[in-house]
């Protein structure tokens, strides 16, 4: 069956990058938000408490969105409201984060790998891990060198109760577009994360140029190769 419709990562896929250097780079710029609105705390503590917070949306249960998962948790943490607090992270993904765009590395290919996919007919979806707010998500898009209306979903933590690698996921994701798993590629760096979409009988493309893989894992996918194969992949696919 062909390939009607192409799930992509974002982080380390589209937008090329270390995700080590990429949050080590980052954090500490939003702790430093943090400071400068007066709110007092220890960076380290702080940035320790953030990434429980991202615990707490990859083990979220399906009960409430990644952003109700991760301000519940921070907000017992933070001296100060949760409206807030959010507010200044808000405030932060709209702004001082955009400097993290210099631990990237944007590839013109990412581009027009996802306007060759749709040129072909192909639906294209924008399958990041949603633990960030959409404005994050979105400024990361545009440092990517992407556009925004390409993609018929770009997943973000406001509407979502799942992580990767979390199966159910991409279940809802699946369910949600009606989609037949034979039909569908998904497309990552991240074995754990982006390949356990192989489970609902996806097949996957596992992208080589940065992949990563912590944990060792036994590489299973369908395909594998860098962003110019990628590239050379989707060309020779038929029309959908």
């Amino acid at each position: 069956m062909q390939i009607q419709h192409i799930l992509f990562d974002l982080d380390g896929t589209l937008l090329p990058m270390n995700q080590e250097e990429f949050v080590t780079f980052y954090m500490p710029l939003l702790a430093k938000k943090y400071l400068s609105e007066g709110i007092q705390f220890d960076p380290k503590a702080f940035i320790a408490s953030i990434w429980k917070g991202y615990e707490a949306m990859v083990k979220n249960d399906g009960s409430c969105t990644n952003r109700e998962a991760f301000w519940k948790y921070m907000d017992e943490l933070l001296p100060t409201d949760q409206e807030n607090s959010e507010k200044i992270a808000l405030d932060f993904y709209g702004n001082e984060f955009n400097q993290a765009i210099v631990v990237t590395k944007p590839n013109q290919l990412a581009d027009k790998i996802v306007k060759k996919a749709k040129e072909k007919g192909i639906h294209t979806y924008l399958a990041t891990n949603p633990v960030f707010p959409r404005i994050a998500t979105m400024n990361r898009t545009r440092w990517a060198g992407l556009d925004a209306a390409d993609f018929e979903l770009i997943t973000t933590y406001e509407d979502n109760c799942y992580c990767k690698p979390n199966i159910d996921y991409y279940r809802t994701i699946l369910e949600k577009f009606d989609l037949t798993p034979e039909t569908c590629l998904m497309v990552g760096n991240d074995v754990e994360e982006d390949l356990a979409i192989r489970e609902l009988g996806v097949k996957t493309f596992l992208l080589t140029d940065t992949m990563e893989n912590k944990k060792d894992l036994p590489i299973e996918s369908d395909y594998q190769g860098t962003m110019e194969e990628l590239l050379c992949f989707i060309e020779r696919l038929e029309n959908a």
